[in-house]
């Protein structure tokens, strides 16, 4: 399949960078439908698991991770990507960085009630407790990056990184290459296949996770074939929410706005689940209930725009999209995630819970 020849003509007809956005937005379109409709979030899977349930939104997750690590892989073998010109391969990662930052962001998104996509895609059918907790998160971010808070992120990451200046990708390091990726992604599919019936997550939630994981892999693929025909230096990305919420964020605040696939990618996945929830009849403006919850919610997009800077990406950056070509950094991050989210549910949900069940009296 040769799409060289097409996105070179597009590029010379619109420019490379804004190419570079339209291919964020069409990718992040993609994906906010589909993510809206299979209703996707990492924090709601991880506190099932955390629960000792094998549910529905397990299943959905394992789905969407499961299609995106096939259809990554596939595309290496067939040329369409090459992993290693990937931006996420082109710097240094950080261990200790997914250690400290999965946690803590494991436990916003239990604090926030939804993971950094989830509050991305429920902010575009009307949420407005999730769009200000990712107005929170994309601050903190920012904070993170080049803020007051930067200093903290480099001790941090600095304390084990990985070395020769470039990322870890695993399958490379044991040896293999994408034939194993391909062979893990497919017991990882047949796996959340059997899952979604045991959970019966319906078949039609997981077509749309199935989507959901496409969308990331059409992203490498897109922007790495814009890459072969550009005479800019663009970068091979794909979804990840953390770092360009937060470069929007400084945009909007300097009224400087240089285009690129980040700038697609945001309100591409806004209108992609306003349709999804207009096509489900699901947009409502929805707002917070008490003070508590606000405070709540803050606190956890603080958490999350923290740690997902410090881990080097969020519950999409890390999750699916790291995860799908193998980033070492970042597959131990998804694992602080699900460990975070446990602490948080146990600490917090579990012991309110707790606190406020009726007290059984034996007579």
């Amino acid at each position: 399949m040769d799409l060289l020849t097409p996105m070179t003509e597009i590029s010379e007809r619109f420019g490379d960078l804004t190419t570079a956005l339209l291919v964020g937005g069409v990718t992040g379109a993609i994906f906010g439908f589909a993510a809206q409709r299979s209703a996707f979030c990492l924090r709601s899977a991880a506190v099932e698991l955390s629960r000792g349930r094998l549910g529905p939104r397990l299943a959905i997750w394992l789905l969407a991770v499961a299609a995106a690590i096939l259809s990554a892989q596939a595309a290496r073998l067939t040329g369409l990507f090459d992993a290693d010109t990937a931006q996420l391969m082109n710097f240094a990662g950080s261990w200790s960085g997914a250690v400290l930052g999965g946690l803590v962001f494991g436990v916003g998104m239990v604090l926030a009630r939804g993971c950094s996509g989830r509050l991305l895609v429920l902010a575009g059918t009307g949420n407005l407790r999730c769009l200000l907790a990712g107005l929170v998160l994309a601050l903190t971010a920012q904070f993170t990056i080049g803020g007051f808070l930067a200093p903290v992120r480099r001790w941090v990451n600095g304390l084990s990184m990985t070395p020769g200046g470039r990322n870890v990708e695993l399958l490379g390091s044991v040896g293999a290459g994408p034939w194993l990726g391909l062979a893990i992604g497919a017991v990882l599919m047949v796996a959340a296949l059997l899952l979604v019936q045991r959970a019966q997550a319906g078949w039609g939630k997981s077509l749309f996770a199935l989507l959901a994981g496409l969308a990331i892999s059409l992203g490498w693929v897109l922007t790495y074939t814009q890459s072969l025909v550009s005479f800019e230096p663009l970068g091979v990305v794909s979804a990840t929410f953390a770092a360009p919420s937060a470069n929007i964020m400084l945009s909007l605040m300097t009224g400087s706005f240089a285009l690129s696939f980040s700038l697609g990618l945001i309100p591409g996945v806004f209108a992609g689940s306003f349709l999804g929830g207009l096509v489900g009849r699901e947009l409502r403006l929805e707002g917070y209930h008490s003070v508590p919850q606000m405070l709540r919610s803050l606190i956890g997009g603080a958490l999350m725009g923290f740690g997902g800077v410090l881990a080097g990406g969020c519950a999409i950056g890390a999750g699916v999209t790291g995860v799908s070509i193998f980033v070492g950094p970042l597959c131990l991050a998804t694992v602080f995630f699900f460990l975070g989210a446990w602490i948080a549910d146990r600490l917090v949900d579990r012991a309110a819970a707790s606190a406020h069940a009726p007290v059984q009296v034996q007579h």
